[in-house]
């Protein structure tokens, strides 16, 4: 099994910064991606960004592109997800997620789950 720990959320003003953290612990030797996805009041959750272990790759959704900032520390078994320039359509409850699968895309499959971190943004 792997834990995943979420945290760095909190309320900011349209425009600012936050940077949210995932900390695994346990198997995490078999995690091959990690990666952030979010879920908004009276939305379903969708994918964010994710992160390749092995290779570094990264992959981001549409409305994220060039705002977020997807890494790792494997050293730390942390990933981070720094935001920029965030809107009102970015608050969102965010959580951290990881997948055992070599092939199949984070955004398609999710072995766990952490409890996510509430990201609000005001405008």
């Amino acid at each position: 099994q792997v834990q995943l720990v979420d945290s760095g959320g909190g309320l900011v003003q349209a425009g600012s910064s936050l940077r949210l953290s995932c900390a695994a612990s346990g198997r995490t030797f078999s995690i091959r991606k990690l990666g952030w996805f979010r879920q908004a009041p009276g939305k379903e959750r969708e994918f964010v960004a994710s992160i390749t272990w092995s290779t570094g790759t990264t992959y981001y959704a549409d409305p994220v592109k060039g705002r977020f900032t997807i890494s790792g520390d494997n050293a730390k078994n942390t990933v981070f997800l720094q935001m920029n320039s965030l809107k009102p359509e970015d608050t969102a409850v965010y959580y951290c997620a990881a997948s055992e699968n070599v092939v199949t895309a984070l955004r398609s499959g999710v072995d766990y789950w952490g409890k996510g971190t509430l990201v609000t943004v005001s405008s």
